[in-house]
């Protein structure tokens, strides 16, 4: 059993109660002391303890509100343009000899405009449409001219919602965007270069990207409202954004083309925002947010025999209080030379010294637990001295009673169970015998014959604690077919949601991430802006710029606030494929992250946070004047410089939502792309993450650092020892705050894990795995993705993947027989005619090399063809054993020296195969 970890099993030591109380004892006299001596400093560790003010009262959900996510889908600069909706609207009721007030008309007169303005929408004259389109983007904007308050406004927008949607208007606007972005694409506009793209550019897209997006968010605002009226509309919505349109495309694939499009430069003129908000919202309302992962998730593990989840980090982590932020430059300096030492202030344990004002909840929780907690076995002082010593960060409050706790063991001191893997016993067995007995069995998960009897205790609490996860029972069904192709029964495909979106995207998911993380990156604030990068202010830069310097003012805080909305979309995005596409397959969620890691995702989440963060969480790029719809409804006064700090201290809240949302969602996006994956846990290592990660612990919420301090303990073992001396404060938060896997030795670097020749093979493994698993299920889309993937066209896709894979790759040449030019013979037998090896001359090189490439080997490292048709298309699926396959030139005239070196002289284990 690993140090720093005990069973389950109470304390019944005295000794050990006797213990707790001392300390105790002391902590109150330590602390009546320091009152009494003010002139005595503090521990350096807490120094700035409370500096950053309380912890931060943001409760993470799928969106914010529906009237900030609406207003955010508005640039400031657009304000003109609501103007323009009225007169669209107006003139198009006098040609009806109507008058221009909505709510005057009755239902079947309101049905029978929309069902003209639908008609005006397939006219030719492009004025005439995009009149109609303004007047039906005025109705979904809730005929703002006519009202006098925002709730009027929001009624007015869900009661016309659900006319234009029964009356087919989404679908008519999916056709005016195929339209739109056929023109934008055609080879007449491409040939003339934009350039300085401003808000002009894209007005039209802008008018249909709108109504889109109302009537999406709307329609999920409903739905999470468990409106009655909107039941069935949200139904049949939901099922239509999940079926290909009439052109064979899923909405979200188009959206996502749309992204790629405008990052290779074919059409800088999209609006990037308004895009990448619709892609989100259709993909949240399509796939299903937080909830739904939760239900399928447990549905997911029911059906393959595994227990469902107790704890969900989400509910876990709003009981948790934050931690102080960690020490600064002058406490370290302070720390290594100290003006003065106190003896007996040694004496006290580590965790005192970081939480001080954990003391009053624990004294607090002393006095006032009494008997109350009996479920850890111990009564009367000793029960009361391990409840004052637990872990405070699981009490939502100081007079909570502890019998309203939730039913996660929170007795265990700690806010989460400990897990073990199967790996990990399998691991601690493996030692054991070696150590006790010299002898190792291969596949033996439960023999103790021979082995102590601490071994057995120390084997049971492992098994206790066990945790088998859904991607392992899909990994091991995976291995079963690759194994036994023909006998093992494989499921059939069952087509949720995640498995469309999957199967849509999948022959152009390169590219898709490469658009997404491009689009990332420019809307980050580290990022600097270059000449060539893409231009993602379009659809903000007004044409004229402005000549006052209050509207100059209002520009940079709509520039800044332009930049967060998209980098919170993005993420979101990014976030929501990774945890569905986990829960659907694991090869799926491995797919995608791959590609992320392969353009660079975990650099550019690490530039991203290598900033003040605290001034990030805190800043507001908001003027609430400006929102709509308080833009527009009532009496507007006149912007100057005091509106603008008006507006800064009209918000109740001290921090940004959707900035400290952008930081959570990189931060899971980062530990999901990390865990379990050695190599890429050395890329954090190699990046220097750790000094950017601790300053993020400086925004003081529980969520945000829990995924930091996971981050943090993922790369402790290989920081060295004399980091975690200097910070054991951020070492004593892990321990408390992060899950404890039971032989995991994060905290002293003794894992057998880490050796580092093990890096590179693991992730070419999982490649070969994941391309065995797209080639059995989506034989063509996978032949698609390989021929594109490496093609570097749209945005270059292919070739950041290959510059990725090929660096990953580099020291893996010699080890697989696929370089030759690293010396030795050539072992794989392509080229077997040089025999003398990589160390001949140049001119064998270049032949050796021209024979590579003539069987798909390219850079040292099997092309997408070699892995995806020759290596692996024999697994498991009936359709490839019929394949004709074409063999080279070559390769017959070399026959006879292949069977020679490949068939006769190779020694084959077939124990092992």
């Amino acid at each position: 059993m690993p140090r720093g970890h005990s069973s389950n099993q109470p304390m019944n030591n005295s000794r050990a109660g006797t213990g707790n109380a001392d300390i105790l004892s002391f902590v109150a006299l330590l602390k009546n002391f320091q009152q009494s001596r003010p002139s005595i400093p503090l521990d350096t560790h807490d120094v700035d303890a409370n500096c950053d003010g309380p912890d931060l009262d943001f409760v993470y959900s799928d969106v914010d509100s529906y009237q900030n996510e609406i207003a955010e889908l508005y640039s400031y600069t657009e304000y003109c343009e609501f103007q323009s909706n009225v007169k669209a609207f107006e003139d198009q009721m006098e040609l009806y000899d109507l008058p221009p007030n909505w709510q005057k008309q009755d239902s079947p007169s309101q049905r029978s405009i929309v069902m003209k303005l639908i008609d005006q929408l397939e006219v030719s004259n492009r004025t005439l449409r995009m009149q109609a389109a303004r007047c039906i983007l005025y109705l979904a904007q809730g005929c703002w001219a006519e009202v006098q308050s925002d709730e009027e406004q929001h009624q007015n927008t869900r009661d016309n919602v659900i006319v234009l949607y029964d009356l087919g208007v989404f679908s008519s606007f999916i056709d005016l965007l195929n339209m739109e972005i056929e023109s934008a694409c055609s080879p007449d506009i491409v040939a003339v270069k934009i350039t300085n793209v401003t808000l002009v550019d894209s007005t039209d897209i802008r008018v249909i990207l709108s109504v889109l997006y109302i009537i999406t968010e709307t329609i999920r605002d409903e739905r999470e409202k468990a409106s009655e009226d909107y039941k069935d509309l949200a139904e049949s919505f939901v099922q239509e954004i999940n079926s290909p349109l009439a052109d064979g495309e899923l909405l979200a694939v188009k959206l996502l083309g749309m992204i790629t499009r405008f990052c290779s430069g074919a059409a800088p003129q999209f609006p990037m925002k308004k895009v990448v908000l619709l892609l989100w919202k259709v993909s949240l309302l399509g796939l299903g947010g937080m909830d739904v992962l939760k239900n399928l998730k447990n549905e997911y593990r029911l059906k393959v025999g595994l227990d469902p989840i107790k704890e969900d980090t989400l509910e876990v982590t709003k009981c948790m209080r934050a931690s102080s932020p960690p020490a600064t430059a002058t406490d370290i300096l302070e720390n290594q030379y100290p003006k003065r030492s106190f003896n007996r202030r040694s004496l006290m344990k580590q965790r005192f010294l970081d939480e001080p004002e954990q003391i009053d909840m624990e004294m607090s929780g002393n006095e006032g637990s009494g008997n109350a907690n009996n479920a850890s076995g111990n009564n009367g002082g000793s029960n009361a001295s391990n409840t004052a010593t637990a872990n405070p960060n699981n009490q939502p409050s100081l007079t909570a009673p502890l019998a309203a706790a939730p039913p996660v063991q929170i007795t265990a001191r700690l806010p989460w169970t400990p897990k073990v893997r199967q790996k990990d016993i399998d691991q601690f067995l493996d030692i054991s015998r070696n150590k006790f007995i010299g002898y190792s069995l291969i596949g033996d998960h439960e023999s103790l014959a021979g082995l102590p009897q601490p071994i057995h205790e120390g084997f049971k609490t492992l098994q206790r604690h066990m945790y088998m996860s859904l991607a392992d029972m899909q990994i091991k069904k995976e291995e079963d077919i690759a194994r036994n192709p023909i006998s093992t029964h494989e499921d059939e495909i069952k087509l949720t949601p995640a498995e469309i979106l999957y199967q849509a995207i999948l022959p152009n998911l390169p590219q898709y991430m490469i658009a997404l993380l491009k689009v990332l990156l420019a809307a980050s604030p580290t990022s600097k802006s270059k000449t060539e990068s893409i231009n993602i202010m379009a659809d903000v830069l007004p044409k004229k710029m402005p000549l006052t310097a209050t509207q100059s003012t209002k520009l940079t805080v709509d520039m800044g606030r332009h930049k967060e909305i998209i980098v919170k979309a993005v993420s979101a995005i990014i976030l929501l494929y990774l945890k569905h596409f986990k829960i659907n397959h694991v090869y799926q969620f491995e797919f995608m992250s791959q590609h992320l890691v392969f353009a660079n995702c975990i650099p550019l989440v690490l530039k991203f946070f290598n900033q003040t963060i605290t001034e990030y969480v805190n800043t507001k790029n908001n003027i609430p004047l400006l929102d709509f719809p308080s833009c527009v409804i009532g009496e507007q006064p006149d912007l100057s410089g005091d509106s603008f700090v008006y507006g800064a201290d009209m918000s109740d809240k001290p921090y940004s939502w959707r900035n400290v949302f952008s930081c959570i969602n990189l931060l899971r996006i980062l530990n999901k792309l990390i865990k379990w994956k050695h190599s890429r846990v050395m890329m954090l290592v190699v990046f220097k993450s750790a000094p950017i990660l601790k300053k993020t612990l400086k925004v003081r919420h529980a969520m945000m650092q829990l995924y930091v301090l996971k981050l943090l303990k993922m790369q402790t073992k290989y920081l060295g020892r004399q980091w975690r001396k200097s910070n054991m404060k951020t070492m004593s938060a892990i321990y408390s705050k992060v899950r404890h896997r039971l032989n995991d030795d994060w905290a002293f670097g003794n894992d057998l894990e880490s050796r580092p020749w093990d890096f590179q093979a693991e992730e070419c493994t999982l490649r070969a795995c994941v391309d065995r698993f797209n080639l059995r299920r989506y034989p063509e889309a996978t032949q698609k993705c390989g021929a594109g993937g490496g093609s570097g066209n749209n945005g270059g896709g292919g070739t950041a993947a290959q510059n990725a894979e090929n660096s990953q790759q580099s020291n893996m040449n010699a080890g697989n027989g696929y370089g030759g030019n690293n010396g030795g013979a050539d072992s794989n037998g392509y080229g077997g005619n040089n025999g003398g090896g990589g160390n001949n001359s140049g001119n064998n090189q270049q032949q050796q090399q021209q024979q590579l490439n003539d069987y798909g080997v390219e850079g040292g490292f099997p092309s997408d063809e070699i892995l995806t048709h020759s290596d692996f298309a024999f697994f498991g699926h009936s359709g490839w054993w019929d394949r004709k396959v074409e063999l080279t030139d070559y390769f017959k005239a070399n026959y006879a020296v292949w069977l020679e070196e490949e068939v006769y002289n190779s020694q084959i284990d077939w124990d092992a195969l």
